[in-house]
């Protein structure tokens, strides 16, 4: 069973599905406490062959994430910042690079280090209220948990540059019209809706899931051409597991297959 390490990060497992609440009151900002939690916690799942995804949600109604807790930077100490970006990219990274999916819903503000960790994420969700920004240059700062990356490569050069450099504060229904998010949902659905899709998840082989996220999150660093060889070379290799085989015959046999993660 994954548990949390920090207060600040609430975990419930829901069949295949590992629930994140982030709880840092007012504004659910992230500090070096939830940061390093959820470095551990994300690690933990990819341990945890039971775990096929990851939904990420904010406590109360107001907040998915304000992002960082500038108090942390008021002192300009340049050494805290560095092991606070430090902080940020080992956590996000290690989200993005998680085995299975993970989906964002996004229950209210999405500000900074908040609306990074749902870039980070596979599938992002919004409620119809939420509000989604990048405004770090507003502060002297710059988005460094991924979101200059990120965020380019999620909705393109041209709004990237509206959010960041413009300091461009974005609702759901231009968030949804321009790619940042897959699906605008009603206020307090965001949940409900992130764990139709991870149950979905659990519908598909473990092993087949984790080697199609690899082969698309590899176009962002490589060339097409190359990523055909590793594509047919990544199939061949699913022959391997086990759950190939129950997958195959479970469909000739017209039932349900059992999924082992192996």
């Amino acid at each position: 069973m994954v548990s949390s390490t920090t207060e600040k990060l609430l975990v419930e497992t829901v069949k295949n599905t590992v629930v994140v609440t982030i709880k840092n009151p007012p504004a659910n900002t992230w500090d070096e406490e939830s940061l390093t939690g959820l470095k551990q916690l994300v690690g933990d799942c990819e341990a945890d062959s039971g775990v096929y995804a990851l939904v990420f949600v904010g406590q109360g109604e107001k907040f998915f994430s304000a992002g960082a807790d500038l108090n942390i930077f008021a002192p300009g100490d340049p050494v805290v910042a560095r092991n606070m970006a430090e902080n940020f990219g080992g956590a996000f990274e290690t989200l993005a690079n998680f085995r299975g999916v993970t989906i964002a819903a996004i229950n209210g503000f999405a500000m900074g280090g908040g609306l990074e960790c749902a870039l980070a994420c596979d599938i992002r969700i919004a409620e119809e209220q939420a509000q989604m920004a990048l405004p770090e240059a507003t502060v002297g700062l710059l988005p460094c948990g991924g979101g200059t990356q990120n965020l380019a490569w999620t909705v393109g050069e041209g709004w990237a540059k509206r959010m960041i450099l413009c300091g461009e504060r974005i609702n759901a229904e231009t968030g949804v019209s321009i790619g940042l998010v897959e699906e605008v949902v009603a206020t307090g659905q965001a949940r409900t809706r992130a764990l139709e899709l991870a149950a979905a998840v659990g519908k598909q082989s473990p092993p087949a899931v984790a080697a199609c996220k690899s082969l698309i999150q590899s176009a962002r660093s490589g060339n097409i051409a190359g990523a055909y060889t590793v594509e047919r070379d990544k199939f061949v290799g699913l022959f391997d597991t086990n759950d190939q085989s129950e997958g195959v015959n479970a469909f000739l046999e017209k039932r349900a297959p059992q999924w082992t993660n192996s």
